[in-house]
């Protein structure tokens, strides 16, 4: 039992809509948070406003409020909810901390008998108001880089005058370092400065002296209410300060720190941690480092709460430090809690690594066009991949095969930049393919100290680099006849991929896959044990590496896996990899329900993914977790270890998808949709034949593949021209076109990007109402989950639109059309599990964009707003387990739901904010509202067509 008994009844405040600086992480902590809460019995109150997430799922709380985060909503929870004891605010991120503290000022807590638990109010204050913060670290002798408050601008010049360029300007109270930069002279310093206290809700800035080329490193700690503390992972960041640690490539465990600065390090963070606050919980402690002999530790911030970095530090470690972090908010001492991962240790440990963890931030500036692509103080990343090796060197590639931007890993793949200006400039101002320009920089022969130099990068990183460039040239020596093979094993355990290795033997990558088995050179799994293998793990979570042979007495040669495969009958479902705009949340939340579906089916689950901040790749989810890169070669890898019934692709979003015709073609079953019926939805060209063949109407359409085609098929069809390359995810690269002169433009740049591409254009339906359905198919039934109607006219991407469900505007004629060709279309395709489909409404006619045979952004949403999992009932279709005529569907929705998508364009000030057919939205909400009369879809509706770019 918990040991403070009066806790019954806990309120989780979850994070809200996914922005750039507050993403899936926080969905996976609260996920945690809460399993761990009614483990013990406790009676779990959720509020959170993120339809797409797991954690807003009817089974992970006993109440679920997909409601505002406003203390308006905390009041109505509060008086529906009388008996809540206590609230947990530090698992939603910095929303979450706000709004707990909004509601301490305006009494709420008080009024309501609430206590706040995980963490104090004060604590917080401390931590968030710079100025306090300071005078509380040089009293307790933390040193601290100079800084001062300004409250006004005249106050921030006085500041700088004093301190002379470069600095960091910080908005106080703020998240994902939004307002923060660095400036190096005047003119920049008074823009920042400017808006620095604009976006800070108490208009305070911070005016640090910048520590430029310092090293920086985060530290995540625990502690209970007897004042235990672990350190549960030390990460190290690649990039020096400069960079936020978001946005910044880190290493855990740390690899530059000599072992008395890692102690002092320990020892500073632990008092930081007691001298804020007498609170139970987790707490992020970041420090800088000087780069010289005396590595002297300055402290940058301390987080009393679940942070960004906790989520990575959970799985590069296999420590669930929030669902710990919930216990001990309970009452639970470290020493009482079990190893989540061993079952025989206790809590009150600290993790010991026996590999090397690499997470590598993803961007989307493509989506940004005009945006400012360096980085600096405030963070741009949308998404991130961890990788789990043997060595820096091979987790590092491992990273980069993850990444999914159409590279193989570091080098040898022929894309990397040739034109000296270019990679000295990337070096210089710290861009998001740095990672690949340092080895671009090396093969051009800069020297490292001339990298150091600009980079600020430590040495050790940079001869890393050195070594694996150094083996490339070795290997390009040789042929695929000719390698030997210890130089193949080392390349192989230095993390390069086949695809790389036959790019240096110039030959084929099934040549370089057949020289291993050959060579007998395989993969071995290795569990994540949190003790470097002193105690046995019952938790399977596995990476993958590649070991020296061991030789019995016998003369048996062999390499050791600690993968067992049983003989019970299994199931791969392939993750989403890292969160992207088009591909976010929603994908992991069906990956879940796949998994858990299957185990229900009698099925030994198998999860392959990449992503740190997401619920599928927590430990306990599927029967066994590989967290490995979604990429083929490691797949296949697997699929031959596991030996599986099939794979499951249409719930990963595009990444999955994109494997289906390379498991086709190896003869791997795709369990529902075949691979055939997923490409012809993909070729456009294809399925406008169908629809065809159907009688079901389309835009007037054609495909081009050169600029010259393009031009002749504009001569047919009348502008505005839609053009949309296949095979592309939230409206990569769509664009209207109203003249030749812009179709030409357009297709000469996308062609560049996407090489090889067929194009669609269609005649653009100006003014149509859009419209889309999702359903569940077994071949023979069709069962309509949802349809929804757009606010915005169609040309906005969907994604990107406001939609409401069930539709407002359409008329019974025109909703029996969008049932009718629902039905149609499923069936023509063969769809087994789910499909969705768009349409453009015009004088009544409906008309189809697009079909998607898999599972769609909008499903979670539609299961939500319904109360209905049907991510599951699609997987047991999908399984054969289930026809659809099997459940009994009883969907239940008073008035309407809104999805309201959320955009995170205060990070990039000076882009173009206008939507058009390409996908900007990070992130989304669900709105309920009774009625059409509402106030919020009256002024919804009136803003409707003022984005519409073309």
């Amino acid at each position: 039992m918990p040991k403070n008994e009066k806790l019954k009844s806990i309120l989780i405040i979850g994070s809200g809509p996914i922005i750039i600086g507050q993403a899936c992480e926080f969905d996976y902590s609260g996920s945690q948070a809460l399993r761990s809460l009614r483990e013990d019995g406790i009676e779990t109150v959720l509020i959170n406003s993120n339809p797409a997430t797991i954690m807003t799922d009817p089974s992970m709380a006993d109440h679920v409020y997909l409601l505002p985060l406003t203390t308006k909503s905390i009041i109505k929870i509060l008086k529906e909810h009388p008996h809540i004891d206590a609230v947990l605010p530090t698992m939603g991120g910095q929303t979450a901390l706000n709004l707990c503290i909004e509601a301490d000022e305006k009494g709420i807590w008080k009024d309501f008998d609430v206590e706040i638990i995980g963490v104090n109010i004060d604590a917080i204050n401390i931590t968030e108001d710079r100025e306090k913060f300071r005078e509380l670290m040089l009293e307790i002798g933390v040193g601290m880089a100079p800084q001062e408050t300004a409250t006004s601008f005249l106050k921030g010049k006085e500041i700088a005058q004093e301190f002379g360029f470069p600095l960091c300007i910080r908005a106080s109270f703020t998240l994902g370092g939004a307002g923060a930069s660095i400036v190096y002279n005047e003119d920049e310093f008074d823009e920042s400065l400017t808006r620095g206290l604009e976006i800070s809700p108490i208009h305070e800035v911070m005016i640090d002296k910048a520590m430029m080329g310092w090293k920086e490193y985060e530290l995540e700690l625990l502690r209970d209410k007897n004042d235990n503390v672990v350190i549960i992972c030390t990460i190290e960041n690649m990039d020096p300060m400069g960079i936020h640690t978001g946005d910044s490539i880190t290493v855990a465990p740390a690899m530059t720190l000599s072992d008395k600065t890692f102690q002092k390090m320990r020892d500073m963070a632990i008092h930081m941690m007691r001298s804020i606050g007498d609170f139970a919980g987790g707490c992020n402690v970041q420090f800088a480092v000087s780069p010289d002999e005396e590595e002297e530790i300055i402290a940058i911030e301390i987080n009393p709460r679940v942070s960004r970095s906790s989520a990575l530090a959970s799985k590069a470690t296999g420590y669930p430090i929030a669902k710990i972090a919930a216990k001990l908010a309970l009452g639970y001492t470290l020493d009482e809690l079990s190893n989540q991962i061993t079952k025989s240790t206790s809590a009150l440990f600290e993790p010991t690594l026996d590999y090397v963890i690499v997470k590598i931030p993803r961007w989307n500036f493509d989506k940004f066009e005009g945006s400012d692509r360096t980085l600096g103080l405030q963070m741009k990343a949308v998404g991130e991949v961890m990788a789990i090796g043997r060595s820096f060197q091979e987790a590092l590639h491992k990273a980069t095969q993850s990444l999914e931007i159409k590279r193989n890993g570091l080098g040898a793949d022929g894309k990397g930049y040739k034109d000296y200006q270019q990679i000295i400039d990337k070096l210089t101002y710290a861009s998001w393919d740095r990672v690949f320009a340092i080895y671009d920089a090396i093969q051009m022969g800069i020297p490292l100290s001339r990298i150091h130099e600009i980079t600020k990068i430590d040495m050790w990183f940079l001869k890393q680099y050195e070594e694996l460039y150094h083996l490339e040239k070795e290997i390009s020596t040789f042929t695929i006849d000719t390698i030997e093979r210890d130089l193949l094993l080392e390349a192989k355990q230095k993390g390069y991929g086949d695809r790389q290795i036959a790019h240096m033997l110039k030959c084929l990558e099934s040549q370089v896959y057949n020289k291993r088995d050959e060579f007998n050179i395989n993969r071995v799994y290795k569990l994540v044990d949190t003790c470097a293998a002193e105690f046995k793990a019952q938790t399977p979570y596995y990476y993958s590496t590649f070991e020296n042979e061991v030789e019995t007495p016998n003369g048996e040669k062999f390499s050791a896996s600690e993968s067992v495969v049983s003989d019970k009958k299994k199931i791969i479902v392939l993750g989403s990899g890292p969160n992207r705009i088009g591909q976010g949340i929603e994908f992991d939340y069906c990956c879940v329900h796949g998994v858990l579906a299957s185990a229900e089916c009698g099925y030994e689950t198998i999860m392959i993914n990449c992503n740190p901040e997401t619920v599928s790749t927590d430990f306990d989810i599927a029967d066994k977790l590989y967290f490995e890169p979604v990429f083929w070669e490691h797949i296949y890898d697997i699929i031959r270890h596991e030996k599986p019934e099939g794979v499951i692709v249409q719930l990963g979003g595009q990444t999955a998808l994109k494997l289906a015709e390379k498991l086709d073609r190896y003869g791997i079953k795709i369990i529902g949709t075949t691979y055939q019926s997923l490409d012809l939805a993909e070729d456009r060209g294809s399925f406008s034949t169908l629809l065809k063949e159907n009688n079901i109407p389309y835009p007037e359409f054609d495909t081009a593949s050169t600029a010259d085609e393009a031009l002749a098929v504009a001569d047919k069809l009348d502008f505005p021209i839609l053009v949309r390359p296949s095979y592309v995810l939230g409206g990569q690269g769509m664009k209207i076109v109203i003249n030749k002169k812009e179709l030409e433009e357009h297709v000469v740049d996308l062609l560049r990007k996407i090489p090889n591409n067929k194009l669609l254009l269609d005649h653009y339906l100006d003014g149509a109402i859009e419209a889309e359905a999702d359903a569940i198919c077994d071949g023979e039934n069709v069962y309509i989950i949802g349809i929804m109607e757009h606010i915005e006219p169609c040309g906005i991407h969907s994604g990107d639109s406001n939609a409401t469900l069930p539709p407002f505007n359409l008329g019974e004629f025109v909703m029996q059309q969008i049932k009718d060709h629902t039905k149609k279309i499923a069936l023509a395709l063969n769809t087994v599990g789910l499909i969705n489909i768009q349409f453009a409404v015009k004088d009544d006619m409906v008309y189809i964009i697009e079909a998607n045979p898999r599972a769609s952004r909008t499903v979670p949403f539609i299961a939500k707003a319904y109360g209905e999992p049907y991510v599951n009932y699609a997987t047991k279709v999908m399984l054969g387990e289930k026809k659809v005529t099997d459940f009994d569907f009883k969907p239940h929705l008073e008035g309407y739901a809104i999805k309201q998508p959320v955009f995170s364009f205060n990070k990039f000030p000076n882009v173009n904010k206008k939507l058009g057919p390409e996908m900007k939205s990070t992130g989304e909400s669900i709105l309920f509202i009774d009625s059409l009369k509402d106030d919020e879809f009256y002024n919804l509706y009136s803003r409707r067509k003022m984005y519409l770019s073309k």
